[in-house]
């Protein structure tokens, strides 16, 4: 990624607004939503080779970073982790700060643990779990 190319923000209005209010302020209004830690994910599409923008709720285990790739308890996983599967080098904005990481998909052994802290954050990740009909994985992100 380099610092030229353009991000596309999330085509859901809602969450690009709250990217935009994010980016703008240096996390200052929109670290926080509705009371939960957020930060913003770039990922390279797996497809189209462009850079795409999120904003998820996030919880940190020793000096890693979680994500759940949970897409509201739909289906299909949200096209932010299928990039990230292909391409698992990612650019996270906390605050004003920014880094590159590496992403990868949790074990089977480590999922439990993680799982927790991430439903700690947001319950609603087991309800999402519920209704979702695959497993949904546990996203680690660890610094470059």
């Amino acid at each position: 990624m380099t610092e030229h190319e353009e991000i596309l923000d999330s085509p859901v209005e809602w969450v690009a607004k709250h990217i935009r209010r994010y980016v703008e302020t240096d996390g200052k209004q929109g670290y926080l939503y509705y009371g939960k830690p957020t930060l913003l994910l770039t990922t390279r599409g797996r497809k189209s080779g462009k850079l795409y923008r999120t904003a998820l709720i996030y919880g940190q285990e020793s000096d890693r970073y979680l994500l759940i790739p949970s897409n509201g308890g739909q289906s299909n996983h949200p096209a932010w982790y299928l990039n990230l599967v292909e391409n698992p080098a990612v650019e996270v904005q906390i605050g004003a700060e920014k880094f590159s990481a590496r992403a990868r998909t949790a074990s089977p052994e480590e999922k439990p643990a993680l799982w927790k802290i991430m439903v700690s954050i947001f319950a609603q990740y087991n309800t999402y779990q519920a209704q979702a009909g695959r497993d949904i994985p546990v996203v680690i992100l660890e610094r470059i």
